[in-house]
């Protein structure tokens, strides 16, 4: 592997002690960047000459990626990409146009310019708005990355308060962020919802609202040819089964969930009103 490649399957960029560590002396790194391969970003910091990067970004600055601008490090579930650059500065002060946090208390990323998952919890939780940062959580506690207990003993005292209540909303199993904003919006509606609820001759589905309606909420991988075949067989099987079935996408569940939670309640009143029967 050359020094390029190696950038590139670490981020983009890499600290000279990694380099080394990965068996790349100084001699090969004054070569590489003489010949354009790669470039100096500030001393004992390297980088791929094209584009820019957060981590790029972050290394320039002597900084540490957090927050959402550390959420695509780990792979996190996000509403929007971070629009400004979230930032440990340590005891330096914070570049015009960034959002700053405090201390980092956890052992950082081994290689990356980023804090450490716990860190990037924890600022998410203080920082975004209430749901950003809830699908954050849902994603690193559900594949067993984090534990709730873990951030829970984290954030103690009142001035957490607001965070331990977006830990409330963490649900044992997702299987994409459209549930974990879905699921929330059901239950502060009042709605009786069971998830991932397995109907005969139907499968598992996303949910069972007031025993009755099936809510399915589909991602892009629902637009594919084959799997739109596979859920018009689903619907036509929770039907003949006496469900009804709604299916929302992510503009619905995402920017208007209120659109969502009236065709669901006009549903609901049209069966209770026996709409549906012969």
């Amino acid at each position: 592997m050359n020094v390029a490649m190696f950038l590139s399957s670490r981020g983009g960029t890499a600290s000279t002690a990694d380099l080394a560590r990965a068996g790349f002396s100084r001699s090969q790194l004054t070569r590489a960047v003489a010949e354009g391969v790669i470039a100096r970003i500030r001393r004992g910091h390297y980088g791929l000459p094209q584009g820019a990067s957060a981590h790029r970004a972050a290394r320039e600055l002597g900084a540490k990626l957090t927050c959402l601008s550390a959420a695509p490090s780990y792979g996190l579930w996000t509403l929007l990409p971070a629009q400004r650059l979230h930032l440990c500065v340590g005891h330096r002060a914070t570049p015009s146009g960034s959002v700053a946090h405090g201390r980092c208390r956890h052992p950082r990323h081994p290689w990356l310019p980023v804090v450490g998952l716990a860190d990037v919890l924890m600022h998410a939780l203080h920082c975004l708005p209430e749901l950003e940062a809830l699908v954050m959580v849902q994603c690193a506690v559900g594949r067993g990355d984090i534990s709730l207990p873990f951030l829970r003993g984290k954030l103690a005292g009142n001035r957490n308060a607001r965070a331990r209540s977006v830990l409330d909303l963490v649900i044992p199993r997702a299987d994409s962020l459209l549930e974990v904003l879905a699921n929330t919006w059901f239950r502060r509606a009042g709605l009786q919802v069971r998830r991932h609820v397995e109907i005969p001759g139907v499968g598992e589905v996303d949910f069972l609202v007031e025993g009755c309606l099936i809510v399915e909420t589909d991602g892009e991988a629902h637009l594919e040819p084959r799997q739109v075949k596979k859920d018009r067989r689903r619907n036509n099987a929770s039907v003949v089964g006496g469900y009804l079935v709604l299916r929302f996408s992510y503009d619905d569940v995402v920017y208007h969930p209120e659109r969502m939670l009236a065709q669901v309640f006009a549903v609901l009143e049209v069966r209770r009103r026996g709409g549906f029967q012969p």
